[in-house]
């Protein structure tokens, strides 16, 4: 097996698990505070479970590690992902929270208060490796309480035979040239998408905000929600139009993520937007003969990513500040945070991560993108109830008789309800 590879096998278990899963629920309460109450001598971590075979053995050494350093216990709990959000919910609303939980929201949580703020618990140094995006979208109320573990990123993928047979040279770098370039890819016929375009319920937010941010489109700014900007209007519309000019698969507003790869898997679309478990799936099979580019912008700007992170949150319990603070010196030295996301497969959260990596070739076109990398409003408590209301109803947009101003309208409507 080539490194490429084995590379992007260990990302297939790892980039499902930020990818798919959704966000916590919040509420609850936990013991407040670290100040006044006895000085705690063990601390406990619930951790999702990213792989069998490295999730577990990673946080194992480092409570060893943990245990040797700073004199403190850690209790490690190691949860799936198709259970993490109930049992921490639970254990959270039964005033049971761990010191520290590893999960893909923490908004509801620093809303009740029951997070530590950075200013708490990481080192200024610390603070200062951390990549700029990942410290923005941590941050509730101008306070950084989502501290990312690892992260994830998106480009465009083309099939490089399908490119060939339609004259194409190179991967598109305007909207312009991919729509042109679906033309001429999908009159080769035989039931060939020129672009394999997602809008189903699975995870139409991701596709949509690949589109948007290149065209200078936002969820929500410091005003409030976005959703129906003029520049999301025309990002739908582009995407309506392509869907009008059979450029893509038949139906794309019901169509699903997994769906979409494995029309490009069998080699019956030029382009999809896809990320680690799509190219490991390809190297795989070995079928389709695939590159992966960054996403042209619309705006004339620099190609933006769709990133994903997960967080490790610290929950305020008397006595436990210190060894919080002691977990947080060890995890984010790089022989513990770049050793962790090497394992699982991820990409950086760092800055000195960035420059560990940038060697790996096979990483490249996701480090290009990663600072420009935007999130979806994950430090909104809201969020999680808009974004299912996003994958319910975004994909009508695009249908014969869809309305993209009017469909997206309708979710602004439902965003602004929600506060």
């Amino acid at each position: 097996m080539t490194k490429k590879s084995l590379v992007l096998a260990a990302l297939t278990a790892g980039t499902l698990g930020l990818a798919a899963c959704g966000g916590g629920t919040g509420a609850g309460s936990a013991d407040g505070g670290g100040g006044d109450g006895e000085k705690a001598t063990s601390i406990k971590l619930v951790a999702a479970e990213y792989s069998k075979d490295n999730t577990k053995a990673f946080w194992d050494d480092f409570a060893k590690k943990y245990k040797d350093e700073t004199g403190y216990d850690l209790e490690v709990q190691i949860i799936s992902w198709d259970n993490i959000d109930q049992q921490s919910s639970t254990m959270i609303q039964n005033n049971q929270a761990p010191d520290i939980l590893n999960l893909n929201a923490y908004a509801s949580y620093a809303k009740d208060d029951l997070l530590y703020s950075a200013d708490e618990v990481l080192s200024d140094e610390v603070q200062g490796d951390i990549l700029d995006t990942f410290v923005k979208y941590g941050t509730y109320e101008d306070k950084f309480y989502g501290f990312p573990d690892l992260s994830s990123a998106r480009a465009l993928f083309y099939n490089k035979d399908l490119f060939d047979k339609a004259g194409i040279d190179a991967p598109p770098k305007t909207w312009d040239e991919l729509a042109e370039d679906a033309k001429k890819v999908s009159a080769l016929g035989d039931g060939t998408a020129g672009y394999a375009l997602p809008l189903g319920p699975e995870e139409s937010q991701g596709e949509f905000s690949m589109w948007l941010f290149n065209n200078g489109g936002t969820w929500k700014d410091d005003a409030g929600w976005t959703i129906n900007s003029d520049k999301n209007v025309e990002t739908l519309s582009f995407l309506k139009k392509m869907t009008d000019d059979k450029v893509t698969q038949n139906n794309p507003g019901k169509t699903n993520r997994a769906d979409a790869f494995d029309l490009f898997a069998s080699g019956k679309a030029g382009m999809v937007v896809g990320f680690s478990p799509l190219a490991a799936q390809l190297d795989e099979e070995d079928k389709v003969d695939y590159e992966a580019a960054p996403f042209p912008s619309n705006d004339g700007t620099d190609s933006k990513t769709f990133g994903v992170t997960d967080y490790l949150m610290a929950f305020k319990k008397d006595g436990n500040e210190d060894a919080v603070k002691k977990f947080y010196e060890l995890y984010y030295q790089p022989d513990q945070v770049n050793t962790f996301i090497e394992k699982e497969g991820f990409l950086p959260v760092t800055k000195s991560g960035v420059e560990e990596f940038a060697d790996d070739e096979d990483l490249k076109v996701y480090l290009d993108t990663l600072p420009n990398a935007q999130l979806t409003p994950t430090d909104d408590p809201t969020w999680d109830k808009v974004k299912l209301a996003v994958q319910q109803n975004l994909g009508g947009a695009v249908s014969a008789d869809g309305d993209p101003k009017a469909v997206l309208d309708e979710l602004q409507k439902t965003a602004e309800s929600q506060q």
